[in-house]
């Protein structure tokens, strides 16, 4: 349990790392560090409707596509990242988009004063400009030209080659040995990340590495020699590091360079600013303070309910707004005399979609195998692709079974069935399903032949078609194959699937394979950001029904997901405390299943809504402080948290958690716990006595005054002080 619940932190690549696009990488880490201040902020507003929770997914989503995209920069392939320049660009350009509609979203769903921080970072979406280096383009289109050329190769052709890989090496600084191998380590790096479906990416870098290996050696020899060759003399040949250093200093150190033209313009008066937002006013107002204000933030200020002046803090005698005429037509005036234009802040953004570029992978996909590029296959897994092509059918093969072939000492599933599912019959579909499924119980490395790529997409396929036909069996065969892939995978590896997908697995869950598909959810859930589409799946509320109606089999993993799903601060809100509290109460008296439930209480109980809950909920602290007797030091050590943070709230709390007879259990983990435990137990008795004390000092005030009634008092009150005066010596 664990390593189960913990959540992940994905940093930032430095941009030393990035190795191509540093320009654009550099623009792309400034806008994801502004957004990534004010999310913790935002999440804690709780845009509570589901449009607000779908546009703080849709943000997280967006901040987790850029640091792919900053990832894949930063690890793949020089002379990939320059021929693929354009879809980078692309790219860069619908991570900005998804962030300024998400963040668009939110701000009408925020406080004033933060609708007014993401204001500024909208605009900083709006206005930047991503451009490719110029001597990273150029080595893009020498490579696309060369490309090219394999179309109808001629005897000049091998002699072009070398031109345009020399050209392309220098001008993307791979100018020594090491430089080589880096490069070479990773373009194979691409080669076993890519599935083995993706043909046309997996041409090109078999080409490029087949450059590499033919000339490399003598490229970085002539390099040696010359410094720089004669037609290259125009291409700045700074060292990797001296780029980096050189970008960093540009786009990293400056201070907010790269703002909307009305927040970089030199010399913008101060009066022509909203002192809300900070930016040139479009529609200003006056207000009773004599302040003057862009009209929408200070109406959303009023709106909020305040009565005093966001800038004095000063009580206002009325809210009226009164248009200040003479200030717009200053602003007009200089707008006109500088050449700003000022958007008007009420209006949404108009999204256009982006063209696709002509030189992307993608748009050569329908003719990349018309190139006769010279490529090696003998040592390439893509071999399992082509195997057995034209010797017998598929239905011949699959009659068999699915065959497995022996290379080397590693062992490959014959891929092309994979891609040939769909054409299948129904039967033979769900034998191969079958057989892969066979294989791999007894083939632990055979994982690693076969990338998300290859099986997730037909799987998919067989599932939702196994659905549609009611076929309860090959369902079951499905789901168990997804299973033990997401198992097998390394974390890094695990498939980010699309979000009807996560909704289909969830519906699986009232069905007879939700064994089997509880288990594929238990182990996404470990993992971002699939513990993000599951929470929005509505897989919840079937994980409730479990929980209620006790269903054997699946209560163990059902208590896994809603640990790993509620140890995620940004996941919470999808868990309505009020619904799942209860369902646990029964689960604390079970040994092997206590753990878990109490671990969800612990994560829960961040807020009072959920304090308030489980105190509320009847026997629910009764349960709970049995705990303290478990013979497991990590239960113990998650029950006294919860207790402790009861605690720390509200005097009633202490009450009802003395009631229970606790003063033993914790000093017994104060002396035999774990550092935690014991730490948290002897801060817990320290509130209970200082509770007990204040408590009984209210009593007594508000209390019967009779005489048998203070002596009563009198009594209870030095048996608890007595007990917890005990537990301290």
């Amino acid at each position: 349990m664990g390593s189960d619940v913990f959540e992940v932190t994905e940093a930032l690549p430095s941009l030393n790392d990035i190795k191509v696009h540093r320009l654009m990488c550099a623009e792309l880490i400034k806008l994801i560090n502004s957004v990534s201040k004010i999310l913790p902020e935002t999440e804690e507003a709780r845009p509570g409707c589901s449009t607000g929770i779908g546009a703080l997914c849709s943000l997280n989503k967006a901040i987790g596509k850029a640091k792919l995209l900053l990832q894949h920069c930063s690890e793949s392939s020089k002379l990939y990242l320059a021929l693929t320049g354009d879809t980078i660009l692309t790219r860069c350009q619908k991570s900005t988009n998804l962030l300024e509609q998400s963040l668009s979203q939110l701000q009408n769903m925020v406080p004033v004063m933060l609708a007014a921080e993401i204001s500024k970072i909208i605009s900083d979406l709006r206005v930047v400009a991503f451009s490719l280096d110029p001597s990273e383009e150029e080595a893009g289109k020498v490579l696309w030209e060369l490309l090219h050329q394999y179309r109808s190769p001629t005897d000049s052709t091998e002699e072009t080659a070398f031109k345009a890989i020399q050209g392309a090496t220098v001008r993307l600084h791979i100018n020594s040995q090491k430089d080589l191998l880096i490069e070479t380590r990773s373009i194979r790096k691409l080669l076993d990340k890519i599935g083995q479906n993706e043909l046309p990416k997996r041409k090109i870098l078999l080409f490029l590495q087949h450059l590499l290996k033919k000339y490399g050696k003598l490229i970085v020899k002539e390099q040696k020699e010359t410094k720089l060759m004669q037609h290259e003399e125009s291409i700045p040949l700074s060292s990797s590091s001296g780029q980096s250093v050189e970008v960093e200093s540009r786009l990293l150190d400056r201070p907010d360079e790269a703002q909307s033209n009305t927040r970089s313009t030199p010399g913008i008066p101060e009066e022509f600013k909203c002192p809300l937002s900070l930016r040139l006013m479009y529609d200003p107002v006056v207000i009773a303070s004599g302040l003057t204000f862009e009209r929408m933030w200070i109406q959303r200020w009023f709106d909020e309910g305040h009565d005093v002046c966001p800038k004095t803090q000063k009580k206002l005698s009325q809210l009226s707004l009164t248009s200040n005429t003479v200030r717009k037509d200053l602003i007009s005036k200089w707008c006109a005399k500088a050449g700003v234009t000022i958007p008007d802040p009420s209006m949404p953004a108009v999204y256009q979609p982006l063209e696709t570029s002509s030189t992307s992978i993608a748009s050569l996909s329908s003719s990349v195998n018309d190139l006769a590029l010279p490529i090696d296959f003998s040592n390439s897994s893509i071999r399992a692709t082509y195997a057995g092509q034209g010797s017998v059918t598929s239905h011949a093969r699959i009659a068999n079974g699915v065959r497995f072939q022996c290379i080397g000492s590693a062992h490959e599933i014959d891929l092309e069935i994979l891609y040939e599912m769909d054409s299948l019959p129904w039967e033979y579909r769900c034998k191969v399903v079958k057989d892969i499924q066979s294989f791999w119980k007894h083939e632990d490395r055979s994982c690693s032949s076969i990338s998300c790529e290859n099986l997730i997409p037909p799987l998919l396929k067989f599932l939702k078609d196994a659905d549609d036909a009611h076929d309860v069996e090959a369902l079951r065969s499905g789901c168990l194959l997804l299973s033990a892939f997401v198992k097998k995978c390394r974390s890094s590896t695990i498939p980010c699937l699309e979000e009807d997908t996560y909704a289909l697995l969830a519906s699986f869950l009232d069905t007879e394979v939700a064994e089997e598909t509880i288990g594929v959810l238990e182990v996404l859930s470990c993992h971002q950001p699939c513990d993000y589409e599951i929470a929005a799946s509505g897989a919840l509320h079937h994980i409730l029904r479990i929980l209620d109606k006790q269903i054997s089999g699946l209560q163990e993993p059902a208590l896994k997901i809603l640990c790993n799903l509620s140890a995620k601060s940004r996941i919470r809100s999808f868990i309505v405390p009020a619904d799942f509290i209860p369902k646990l109460v029964p689960y604390f008296d079970d040994s092997a299943l206590a753990g878990y439930s109490v671990a969800i209480l612990k994560n829960l109980c961040d807020s009072e809504d959920a304090r308030a809950f489980l105190a509320e909920t009847d026997g629910c602290i009764a349960s709970l402080t049995k705990l303290l007797e478990s013979d497991s030091q990590e239960d113990q050590e998650y029950t006294v948290g919860v207790l402790l943070s009861l605690c720390s709230q509200r005097i009633q709390y202490c009450d009802l958690v003395m009631e229970e007879g606790v003063i033993p259990g914790l000093v017994a983990i104060s002396v035999n716990g774990n550092n935690k435990g014991k730490a948290m137990s002897v801060e817990l008795l320290r509130l209970l006595h200082d509770g007990v004390s204040e408590s009984e000092d209210c009593h007594d005030v508000i209390r019967d005054t009779s005489p048998h009634s203070k002596e009563r008092k009198s009594s209870s009150k030095a048996i608890k002080t007595q007990l917890l005066t005990d537990s301290w010596i």
